[in-house]
């Protein structure tokens, strides 16, 4: 038995990509997984991939920034798999560009995939994790760095998560529902795109980071997640862990 055989887990972004990871790991411990994002062959793939690896989970289509579609994959899920104990808050749409040089509307896009629609997911999704459940918010080091030029947009976004993750933690403790973020470094398709058009710039980044090269989505994000989400974590909330192989310095 896997240490998450009794859950139901909801991801939101599974169809590529950290989410795709998230639900694959969670899947492999015995997790129920909604695997939600917006684009639904993307999804369909992911589950797919769950169930051929044994595991159980529905594809559900929503776009986060929508409300009424947050409110309804959640009645979903908890219709087609009995209950929800785990919140993943993955989606997200990058606001990038310098300060001068980013949109008004794609930084709002930015606040509304990111902060607005973890709140809204949290909120929607707390009847049902009253008792046991987990949230796991995924934040980013980029509000962190020294110098966040042209990732500012997207630093603020993820900065909100972050305060929005501590609140709940500090707000819910008592409901039993345990809130943390993670700082993920991993491969994607962004990342894999950079290094070819880039290379010298792209082994330059990865010489910051103490352990050598990206993450792996599914093995080596996948895994804290479940961690966070099992008992072993049970009492661990309200923090933000890096996972970015040392990139990122906490004080």
């Amino acid at each position: 038995m896997g240490v998450l055989e009794c859950d139901v887990a909801l991801v939101t972004g599974a169809g590529q990509g950290i989410g795709r990871g998230i639900a694959l790991a969670l899947a492999a411990e015995g997790a129920r997984v909604a695997v939600v994002g917006r684009t639904l062959s993307k999804v369909v793939d992911t589950a797919d991939e769950i169930v051929r690896r044994g595991g159980e989970a529905v594809a559900l289509q929503c776009d986060v920034t929508d409300p009424e579609q947050i409110d309804t994959v959640v009645a979903d899920v908890v219709a087609k798999c009995g209950s929800l104990s785990i919140l993943v808050n993955n989606a997200q749409t990058p606001a990038h560009g310098t300060l001068l040089s980013v949109s008004e509307e794609d930084y709002q896009g930015s606040m509304n995939s990111g902060p607005l629609a973890t709140l809204r997911l949290m909120r929607a999704c707390h009847p049902h994790l009253k008792g046991r459940g987990s949230i796991v918010n995924l934040g980013s080091a980029a509000g962190m760095k020294w110098d966040p030029t042209g990732t500012g947009a997207y630093a603020a976004a993820k900065e909100a998560v972050r305060v929005l993750t501590r609140t709940a933690a500090c707000e819910w403790g008592a409901d039993g529902i345990r809130v943390n973020a993670i700082l993920p470094l991993a491969s994607s398709p962004l990342m894999d795109g950079w290094a070819e058009l880039n290379p010298e710039a792209y082994e330059e980044y990865l010489r910051t980071v103490p352990l050598g090269r990206l993450g792996d989505a599914e093995t080596d994000i996948g895994p804290t997640v479940v961690f966070l989400c099992s008992p072993a974590a049970r009492y661990i909330t309200g923090h933000s862990l890096p996972v970015d192989g040392g990139q990122a310095f906490l004080r």
